[in-house]
């Protein structure tokens, strides 16, 4: 079994990155419906265990500093159990892991800091499964799970009526929204709205536009157009093209 594998039910992924040289062009951070758990390691030793909230927009920056990084992915759910508020109250933040009250944030973060970047991900292998049993109500988190995986673009799938979803496991439209504000932080339409951009992110340079609107669930190319604008800040042409909006420089507080 591997380390990802044995991660999975608090996990959805894991990414390690280096950012050296910094980039000399804009680049984008993209919406996302996941909250992130990302040790960082600057340049000259300075360390940071961050909680990175969803993103509802993108937005545009600069590098810099130069920096290596483990980011894990929080499976929804994970996030309420693990920090003890609910998801909704860390959209758009980024926040240090040890300034939450919970003590399995706390303890996690003094833990994460006395190790090396490669030794992170086996840590938390051993350590989630203790921290996060209690705190977790399978039935709910199982639930929620559903929801979310009912929200999303897949091969031959797109993203359900909320009201379908809501139906099909038996809870209300206010109760499924509840679910989502707790364990992922936007509303099933707002996360349906991001997994869409996602796809038209992967896929728009080798389908077309107006199959790939048909595809991720829009009405049609010009509902496509509108919504990606209103999410990543320029229509789809423009950004593909590198007409980005004003780049600002990349903070991680």
């Amino acid at each position: 079994m591997t380390l990802e594998t044995a991660l999975r039910p608090w996990i959805d992924g894991i990414e390690t990155g280096h950012v050296d040289p910094l980039p000399r062009e804009p680049f984008p951070q993209v919406p996302d419906a996941a909250t992130k758990l990302v040790v960082r390691v600057e340049e000259g030793g300075r360390r940071q265990v961050l909680v990175v909230g969803p993103r509802t927009r993108a937005s545009y920056h600069t590098g810099e500093r130069r920096a290596s990084c483990v980011q894990v992915r929080l499976a929804p759910g994970t996030g309420r159990s693990l920090l003890g508020v609910p998801a909704v109250d860390l959209v758009g933040r980024v926040t240090a892991l040890e300034r939450f009250s919970a003590e399995s944030a706390r303890l996690l973060a003094r833990e994460l800091r006395n190790l090396d970047l490669a030794e992170t991900v086996g840590h938390l292998a051993a350590v989630l499964p203790a921290l996060l049993s209690d705190a977790t109500d399978p039935a709910r988190t199982a639930l929620l799970r559903a929801g979310v995986e009912a929200m999303k673009v897949r091969a031959g799938h797109a993203p359900a009526q909320v009201g379908a979803v809501a139906r099909e496991l038996a809870v209300s439209e206010r109760q499924l929204r509840n679910l989502f504000a707790e364990g992922v932080g936007v509303s099933p339409k707002h996360y349906a709205r991001i997994d869409r951009v996602h796809h038209v992110l992967a896929h728009a340079d080798t389908e077309p536009w107006a199959d790939l609107a048909t595809a991720t669930g829009y009405y049609d190319q010009s509902h496509m157009t509108t919504d990606f604008r209103a999410l990543m800040g320029v229509p789809p042409r423009s950004f593909f093209t590198g007409l980005l909006p004003r780049a600002t420089p990349c903070r991680t507080g």
